[in-house]
């Protein structure tokens, strides 16, 4: 007689535990140590379809004040996280370091689902409640690992697939653990290769935004074995007092310079670096934007940047190798295209009028990033840019985010209160994201606040703020306002000036994008092959700049050698490429050949740093790009060397 699917799922968690051999979840060694672990130590039955233990609501506000930092550094990696993955069927979760949910980001239609499923803010997903799951087991592991669907350990979860990674604070204890978690029936365990990979990604870049917060008043270093990568999310980072005794290294660090971080903590920099401390700290800067060849005492050769605590003097003018030039804000956004610069400019100008600035565009094509731009590139530059995501935060959590509370206004409310994000953002700018998902009775207030200027916390008195208001959404505000969920008086209100972004399809400067972003993702020394290179720029880019910088970063994290393949590229992209042309041969006129070989010898003595061969060669990067063009010119180009 054929079991149901949930007998049979009870019979192999029990068989695992007799010690047979199983060809299903169970043979898999750390599935198999979990399974034990639920029905030895915390005595669980896979049957049973108990409800999920929830945190009532004053202690989950207690709980996320206490991770109030870190859950604002993780917001805008869950938010781009979550769109990369598409969005659909995908839930980004964060938990404190015993599993319980403290931010949650969704699509709005789905949250019900997933609430069903028991993914609620509050809820205790450690093993000992929810027996094995992305969330409980890789906080027992500490390490990325999936748990696909039968791999849980309670039936009822067994149509969930989550993929997780740990969060590790400075000192390599557990923080937090990010979570990507699907409800869809036909995701397959090999397709979240790619979603454990970027999980992991996004908890890296997560460890290396709380590093740098904790400690802004030390003396960090920052370091790489390739000069340009120092900056991204795979550099070494290492705190150390004024007497050079090392207090803080991250794992990067630790495999850098091969060292565990209990032979490390409370030695000397200069036990470990074959440099005077003097020397070190004469080079500190608070907006350090060169790095120097600095050598370990095993003899590896490093590139590192120093930040030196508030008040540290000045770098001495020291030899140092160019990170990148620097650039104004804008220039870093729009790159070379002409639309954007447009934009760009008359953003800034009516942001400068306090006129507000609403940007439209499709899901990914770098709204924050526009908006980050234009606060950059304003008089308010030096004040604070503060976002808030009205898509991703819960109708029950948004009011207190935004306007803020008072000490005492409700169960679990922190000690002194806490200032909103409009506070927050006083003399500064105010981000809002996803405008048009905002709930019609926030609606009201910020229509108020706009009107006044002032901001009343919950259970508080009304207080005078200065900001500037810049929103976004890629929803047609006008047909929200027509069915009713969005006011139509708050819509005039923020349409001081619209601007549309181009989708990454539709953009001019694609290729100078292309590059940069290869070198964000920390592939600097990677080379793309030509075909490689036609594909992404041919490629039509659905989810815009933020997945061409999802694939670059997955790429680059799973690059076993110096270049980029055809065949390492996703099925979907290898699939639309176009075939390659056959050869032309070479009709140029000597000059012309002269200057295409100037050009390849630029290239070669600059390793492709495309700023570097402008600076040298004395022309735009507009100029350059467009004799590359001209002259067919790809890495690869020069005999054949990749």
């Amino acid at each position: 007689m054929q079991r149901n699917p949930l007998e049979q799922h009870v019979r192999n968690v029990l068989t695992t535990m007799r010690g047979t051999p199983l060809s299903g979840p169970g043979s898999d060694p750390s599935i198999a140590r979990s399974w034990l672990r639920c029905l030895e130590e915390h005595q669980l039955d896979p049957s049973l379809a108990a409800q999920t233990r929830v945190l009532e609501f004053g202690h989950l506000q207690e709980s996320r004040e206490r991770m109030r930092q870190v859950l604002d550094i993780a917001s805008t990696e869950m938010n781009s996280l979550h769109r990369q993955l598409s969005g659909a069927g995908h839930a980004v979760l964060l938990t404190d370091s015993s599993g319980v949910i403290l931010d949650c980001v969704s699509a709005p239609a789905e949250r019900r689902m997933f609430e069903q499923a028991g993914l609620w803010l509050g809820a205790d997903w450690s093993e000992a409640s929810e027996g094995t799951n992305g969330i409980g087991t890789c906080l027992v592991e500490r390490q990325p690992l999936t748990i696909h669907q039968g791999e849980h350990f309670y039936g009822r979860h067994t149509e969930l697939t989550c993929s997780a990674s740990p969060v590790f604070d400075p000192f390599g204890e557990l923080l937090a653990v990010l979570d990507v978690s699907s409800a869809r029936q036909n995701v397959s365990r090999q397709s979240q290769f790619h979603t454990t990979a970027l999980v992991s990604l996004s908890a890296k870049v997560i460890e290396s935004g709380y590093f740098l917060q904790r400690f802004d008043d030390q003396w960090l270093l920052r370091f790489h074995v390739q000069a340009g990568s120092v900056g991204l999310f795979s550099e070494g980072l290492l705190a150390f007092e004024r007497d050079g005794r090392i207090c803080a290294v991250n794992q990067a660090g630790l495999n850098l310079l091969g060292h565990t971080r209990s032979a490390l903590l409370g030695k000397s920099l200069e036990e470990v670096f074959d440099c005077a401390l003097e020397e070190v700290i004469g080079r500190a800067n608070l907006d350090a934007r060169t790095s120097w060849p600095l050598h370990a005492r095993s003899g590896q050769l490093l590139f590192a940047v120093l930040r030196g605590p508030p008040g540290a003097p000045p770098a001495s003018p020291q030899a140092s190798v160019p990170l990148a030039p620097a650039r104004p804000a804008g220039e870093l956004f729009s790159l070379g295209d002409a639309r954007l610069q447009e934009g760009l400019r008359k953003a800034v100008r009516v942001l400068e009028r306090d006129v507000p600035l609403l940007i439209n565009g499709e899901t990914g094509s770098g709204k924050e990033a526009f908006a980050k731009s234009v606060h950059g590139s304003s008089s308010r530059r030096e004040r604070p840019f503060v976002a808030l995501n009205c898509a991703a935060i819960p109708e029950s959590l948004i009011e207190s985010e935004l306007f803020g509370y008072r000490d005492g206004s409700f169960t679990g409310a922190r000690k002194g209160g806490m200032r909103g994000r409009l506070q927050q953002a006083d003399g500064g700018t105010l981000f809002l994201d996803e405008i048009g998902d905002m709930p019609l009775a926030l609606q009201t207030r910020l229509l108020r606040v706009l009107e006044d200027r002032l901001v009343v916390p919950i259970g508080g008195e009304p207080q005078a703020i200065d900001v500037r208001i810049i929103s976004a959404t890629h929803r047609n505000l006008l047909e929200r306002v027509a069915d009713g969920s969005f006011r139509e008086d708050l819509y005039y209100r923020l349409n001081g000036l619209e601007i549309m972004l181009p989708a990454l399809r539709d953009r001019q400067d694609k290729a100078q994008l292309l590059d940069t972003l290869l070198v964000e993702a920390g592939g600097d020394g990677i080379r793309l092959l030509p075909d490689v290179r036609r594909a992404l720029l041919d490629f039509q880019w659905p989810g815009n700049v933020r997945q061409l910088r999802t694939v670059l970063r997955t790429l680059v994290a799973l690059c076993d050698s110096d270049c980029i393949r055809f065949e390492d590229l996703p099925a979907l992209i290898r699939q639309q490429a176009r075939p390659a042309p056959p050869p032309v041969p070479s009709a140029e006129a000597p000059l012309e050949q002269a200057e295409r070989q100037t050009l390849l010898e630029a290239l070669e003595r600059q390793r492709w740093h495309m700023g570097r061969v402008a600076e040298e060669l004395g022309v735009s990067r507009n100029t350059l790009y467009r004799k590359l063009k001209k002259h067919g010119v790809g890495k690869g180009a020069a005999g054949g060397r990749l």
